[in-house]
């Protein structure tokens, strides 16, 4: 273990604290409550399934929220490592000295172009497709959003710790809902009732394998899309245009790689998982993949989803190819027009 990780793990968590501090409002009271309740859990290692005290989660909450007053105009800082202070961006220069050391960094942007720092210890590295996957176990720092996987270059970046939250948030999610569905099909196949850690595990491994697949559609989609599809999101950011772009992103994606993937491998854990999550953008944008979907349950068949997702892989690509032909103003529009007319 390197010698200096308490120090790196309390600038990088720093790092982490002051991006959360400027994007917080960024969220949906629901959302934002949700994603605070499962930080509180990590930051205080409590087990998933113990229930939170509500006291302790609300005081902890407003001090949190008041350190984030104090620290939102702060410049995010370098990391303390052996060649020297480095940019907090310049994560595969950083993982060049810490991957030997078991360690695992990373940096990007994330929704609303909100900044993302994590340190974590490494679980084992694979090479697939082309691509290098890091895999992390237990995590020294992050931030807010914690996403489970990230896309950088050719890297991928999966953080196993934060795909068993991610999963217990979308449990616990469903579960005050109480309604069936593609999540009840995707729960049926793990006893969360007799051991729930064991079935977040399994079921981790199951998640863990769409997130991949997941980032190689993206991968994919990249370098079909090229990088003016980059320059768009970015000028979409933080408008209400832009949750329509990415879901666009998102299903060249899956039809690309995620969904073919979980069909040919047959992963009926995941896959049910997949539609349980289909969030609403990708819902109103392809409502023929959650029918098709909801025809396999029905008759046992992949034969309709198959050639939904075939047809898929060229209807986003026409589509994403259009809107970066539009001038901004057009793209707006043809954004707009995407939706059914009840969503606009």
């Amino acid at each position: 273990m390197m010698r200096n990780l308490p120090q790196l793990a309390s600038v990088v968590q720093r790092n982490c604290d002051i991006s959360d501090a400027r994007h917080a409002g960024d969220y949906g009271l629901c959302t934002f409550l949700l994603k605070m309740r499962e930080y509180y859990r990590w930051e205080n290692e409590l087990p998933f399934a113990r229930a939170l005290p509500k006291e302790e989660l609300g005081d902890w909450l407003k001090t949190r929220e008041q350190a984030w007053d104090r620290i939102e105009a702060e410049q995010f800082a370098p990391l303390p490592l052996h060649a020297g202070a480095l940019d907090p961006f310049d994560a595969e220069t950083a993982n060049r000295e810490l991957l030997p050391q078991g360690c695992v960094y990373s940096a990007g942007y994330g929704r609303m172009q909100k900044p993302m720092f994590f340190l974590g210890k490494l679980l084992r590295v694979e090479e697939r497709a082309g691509f290098t996957i890091r895999i992390s176990s237990c995590e020294y720092a992050r931030e807010l959003a914690a996403p489970p996987a990230m896309l950088q270059g050719r890297t991928i970046f999966v953080r196993l710790e934060s795909v068993r939250r991610y999963l217990w948030e979308r449990i616990e999610e469903w579960q005050w809902r109480k309604q069936g569905g593609p999540m009840a099909h995707a729960l049926a196949h793990y006893d969360f009732i007799a051991d729930p850690e064991s079935a977040l595990a399994r079921m981790a491994d199951h998640e863990m394998e769409t997130m991949i697949l997941h980032e190689v559609g993206e991968a994919m989609a990249g370098e079909m899309l090229g990088e003016a599809w980059g320059e768009m999101a970015l000028s979409l950011s933080r408008t209400h245009h832009e949750p329509v772009a990415r879901a666009v992103r998102d299903l060249l994606a899956d039809c690309l790689s995620t969904l073919p993937g979980l069909i040919e491998r047959a992963n009926l854990p995941a896959l049910h998982f997949y539609f349980a999550t289909f969030d609403a953008p990708r819902r109103q944008l392809f409502p023929q993949a959650l029918e098709a979907y909801e025809d396999y349950v029905r008759c046992g068949s992949f034969e309709r989803l198959r050639h939904i997702v075939g047809e898929g892989k060229e209807r986003w690509l026409e589509c994403a190819r259009g809107l970066l032909a539009l001038n901004p103003a057009a793209r707006e529009a043809a954004l707009a027009s995407l939706l059914p007319p009840s969503a606009r």
